[in-house]
């Protein structure tokens, strides 16, 4: 069944190519196509794609152009796919393009994952393996849309994250853009002063390396997606820079105390950070009533996220009319109950499959 899957791939560049490589791994025949004719030429060369030939008819469309660039490139693609066929993007920053793109065929979505390497020379078909994948579903979302994309990121060893597209952008200025920002900033002030004193550089041990790591991300690539996210990014930076002044406050009047606990609560945070996504042993398997009332889907899976609750399977059946049926969801047996009773909560008639 899954060699049958057909995906095109718009743009061919780290990402892109690594989704064509992780989509073809699993079994998909993928075609791909970049404005780029030598890119293009490099991806049939090697492989990457088997086609550049882009037929209507294939059943997921992964844009994976710059953020700016997507919600065009999707609204001209949906006018012409049939109407199975799904898109899903790869941009950074989502509020826009879940805004503007309000066809029930599109399932924004941005893989957590990249390189330091560029293009397509630098892509793999490991590259999101363990890696979180957000899905940011409207309330026009088709659940057999956001099914099908759900699947291919499973298929490509990601943990799918439910989020609202605005939460999507608020948490990724600081968990993503900001620390771009920031490791640039201090690999340029190392570089200025190491043209007076060059043997800082040498001096630049694992701490330096790993802050820094990203700073050697393409530059061309960034300024389209921090622009884009220019409200969250510049009100997360406020908050940095009132924490760095406190910080500088602390150490200016050495005071000890103030200067251990903060180390000591950034510690203890870095300990308790979750671990990269693994499969759950144990599944429960759960079906949920969905109503025809308008973000249902949305509402089921970002609750899953608020939770904690990793869907590892989703499916729909008894669709009726594209409007109402049941979910059937895959999750770890340890939280299953709990979140049957949350969704109880919400009004979703639904409970373990026994």
């Amino acid at each position: 069944m899954i060699s049958s899957k057909r995906a095109h791939v718009v743009g061919l560049g780290l990402i892109g190519s690594s989704v064509a490589r992780a989509l073809t791994r699993s079994g998909w025949t993928v075609t791909g196509n970049d404005l780029d004719e030598g890119v293009r030429t490099l991806a049939l060369d090697s492989g990457v794609v088997q086609s550049s030939t882009f037929d209507p008819g294939v059943d997921l469309v992964v844009v994976a152009t710059p953020a700016g660039a997507v919600v065009e490139v999707a609204l001209g693609l949906l006018s012409v796919l049939s109407p199975h066929a799904v898109v899903t993007d790869v941009a950074g920053v989502k509020e826009t393009i879940a805004h503007e793109v309000t066809d029930p065929r599109m399932v924004p979505g941005h893989p957590m994952a990249g390189s330091e390497l560029r293009g397509l020379a630098g892509s793999r078909a490991d590259m999101f393996e363990g890696a979180t994948w957000v899905l940011t579903p409207t309330p026009t979302t088709d659940p057999h849309a956001y099914a099908l994309v759900h699947q291919a990121v499973r298929e490509m060893g990601a943990h799918v994250v439910a989020l609202d597209a605005g939460d999507h952008d608020r948490l990724v200025a600081l968990a993503s853009h900001v620390p771009h920002l920031l490791a640039g900033a201090l690999m340029n002030e190392a570089s200025l002063t190491a043209r007076e004193d060059a043997v800082l550089l040498q001096l630049a041990a694992g701490g330096f390396r790993d802050m820094t790591r990203i700073a050697a991300g393409d530059p061309l690539m960034w300024p389209d997606v921090l622009l884009e996210n220019r409200r969250a990014v510049s009100a997360t930076l406020d908050d940095l820079i009132e924490r760095l002044r406190e910080l500088r406050r602390v150490v200016a009047d050495q005071d000890r105390p103030a200067l251990e606990s903060t180390l000591q609560s950034a510690a203890l945070a870095r300990r308790h950070l979750p671990g990269r996504a693994v499969s759950a042993e144990r599944l429960a398997h759960l079906r949920v009533e969905i109503s025809d009332r308008p973000g249902a889907l949305a509402t089921i899976t970002t609750l899953a996220s608020d939770r904690r609750v990793n869907i590892f399977d989703i499916e729909i059946a008894h669709h009726v009319e594209g409007t109402s049926g049941t979910l059937l969801l895959a999750v770890d047996a340890e939280v299953a109950d709990e979140f049957v009773g949350a969704l109880r909560a919400l009004g979703f008639a639904g409970g373990r499959d026994r």
